[in-house]
């Protein structure tokens, strides 16, 4: 007999609890967030495997990885061992822990349906065909709308005069300011003196041949105050046309 709340849910009952190998999926995206939302989010689906009877085999995490791609090792990990039949059912603690796109969220239903596991979170119980497309038609909407606003913040850190993320060849960070950029005055002289060979009509692979040649500093791995040396560091900048063409070379200050 089939058990239903008034809701709609599924209950536990319809499942059945004998010998089910029950594997976790946790995830959050933003680097603000804890790694205890990871054991957060494990405890929960603990508690709602004991409480089904079903036996925990695998932890599947993905701390800081964003919900809009499925290359997470942990998600991989679990298609993985989903395919090979270590699994009866995957638990998470809602369906956008394992995926915001509605695409995925149908494929991951369809491939998991084919090989005869269930799929199973804290929030909505056993999904069906009615969450994949409810639940993922919401996160995709979610996905758009953050990018959106993430666009947005981007933009108006620019406008500013800071930078939009990432650091240019020719600039430091500016430690506890974020956005902010200082002048890296030796490798400043490099782009000077490539934005003025690329002015004389030199083409782009004569000034990397000559930049190789004279042993300019390379770009610093830990992109601290002094660059390394050229004893080690012979090479030129990854691209010489990169740094021709780039706005932010269009004059000085902290940088864009």
């Amino acid at each position: 007999m089939t058990n239903m709340t008034s809701g709609g849910r599924i209950m536990p009952s319809e499942v059945n609890s004998q010998t089910v190998r029950a594997g976790v999926y946790a995830r959050y995206s933003s680097d603000s967030q804890r790694d205890a939302s990871i054991d957060d989010q494990v405890r929960i689906c603990r508690t709602e495997i004991e409480r089904n009877g079903w036996d925990l085999v695998q932890v599947y995490a993905d701390p800081a990885f964003s919900g809009a791609s499925t290359f997470r090792p942990g998600y991989q990990k679990l298609l993985q061992d989903a395919t090979t039949g270590a699994l009866d059912i995957v638990v998470a603690e809602s369906l956008d822990r394992l995926s915001r796109d509605l695409a995925d969220v149908a494929t991951l239903y369809k491939h998991l349906s084919y090989l005869g596991v269930r799929l199973w979170t804290v929030v909505e119980g056993q999904i069906t065909e009615l969450h994949v497309g409810l639940k993922g038609t919401m996160n995709a909407l979610y996905l758009k709308d953050l990018a959106q606003k993430t666009h947005r913040g981007l933009e108006g850190r620019v406008r500013n005069g800071m930078s939009g993320g990432g650091i240019c060849y020719g600039y430091d960070l500016i430690p506890g300011q974020t956005g902010a950029r200082k002048i890296n005055q030796v490798e400043a002289a490099v782009v000077v003196r490539i934005f003025e060979e690329y002015a004389a009509s030199r083409s782009p692979q004569a000034i990397t041949t000559n930049s190789i040649r004279s042993r300019c500093p390379a770009l610093a791995v830990d992109r601290g105050d002094t660059p390394r040396s050229a004893a080690t560091s012979p090479a030129a900048p990854a691209s010489s046309t990169t740094s021709c063409t780039s706005a932010s070379w269009c004059g000085t200050g902290s940088g864009s």
